[in-house]
């Protein structure tokens, strides 16, 4: 589970995240949703610990991100960009890699390895270098390099960003793959067809806020439209907008 509480972040002159709360939880996916300059990415990467907040708190599975950052990474996987694999590496020798850095001994990570590998269906190119992959190919070993060393929560920050319809199609199988076996997924997009076919629950965000989160159905429902495009352009056009 991901929860933020109150976190508050300035960036220059601009408040990029102004008092946001909500919560992410396990076994579903949580999707980030808002205009560009909402605040998004900020929000994963505080969430993440790369960026420090101002005020407030971001918790992993109850742990501080701030007072116990090692901790909390434990039990957090970061969807890389998929264009930054090491091509010289194979799938398996650069997962094996990032699971040892993630603490596990040799051992461990190399049968850490092998079960995700497994998982993931990428027994086929386990052994081959990732120069050359397709888009779809380095996906998968960019996802499999983030749960290797299993951790209960996903953050992606607009992971469908660049990719084709075929290798979109494959990452939401494997996000729907990971919600199955448990996992709390949390990702960010401005695409509100890949929000609506995947989100249990939607948070959307404007000037570092929260403007209203539920259900893609209960939004509709909400703002009497018939879509999610049409219910988040009402929600985000009004001041009056609150948490529901």
């Amino acid at each position: 589970m991901i929860k933020v509480t109150n976190l508050t972040k300035k960036i220059g002159d601009v408040n990029a995240l102004n008092d946001l709360s909500f919560s992410a939880q396990n076994g579903k996916i949580t999707g980030l949703l808002g205009p560009n300059g909402a605040g998004k990415t900020t929000c994963l990467r505080t969430v993440f610990g790369l960026l420090k907040a101002d005020k407030g708190i971001a918790e992993i599975d109850g742990i501080d991100v701030a007072k116990n950052p090692m901790a909390a990474k434990q039990n957090l996987g970061l969807f890389p960009d998929p264009c930054g694999l090491y091509e010289r590496l194979t799938p398996r020798e650069y997962i094996t890699f990032f699971a040892q850095l993630s603490g596990m001994s040799e051992v461990a990570a190399k049968e850490a390895t092998a079960k995700v590998l497994e998982k993931l269906s990428m027994d086929d190119i386990a052994d081959r270098r990732c120069q050359g992959f397709s888009q779809g190919q380095r996906m998968k070993t960019a996802l499999a390099q983030a749960v290797v060393h299993n951790p209960s929560n996903i953050i992606l920050d607009e992971p469908t960003r660049g990719l084709d319809v075929m290798s979109t199609r494959i990452l939401r199988e494997l996000l729907l793959l990971l919600k199955a076996q448990g996992h709390c997924v949390l990702f960010s997009s401005h695409v509100m067809q890949e929000v609506a076919a995947l989100c249990d629950h939607v948070v959307i965000m404007a000037n570092g806020k929260v403007v209203a989160e539920g259900s893609v159905e209960s939004l509709c429902e909400r703002t009497g439209k018939d879509s999610l495009e049409e219910a988040f352009i009402d929600l985000i056009g009004s001041d009056e907008g609150i948490a529901a």
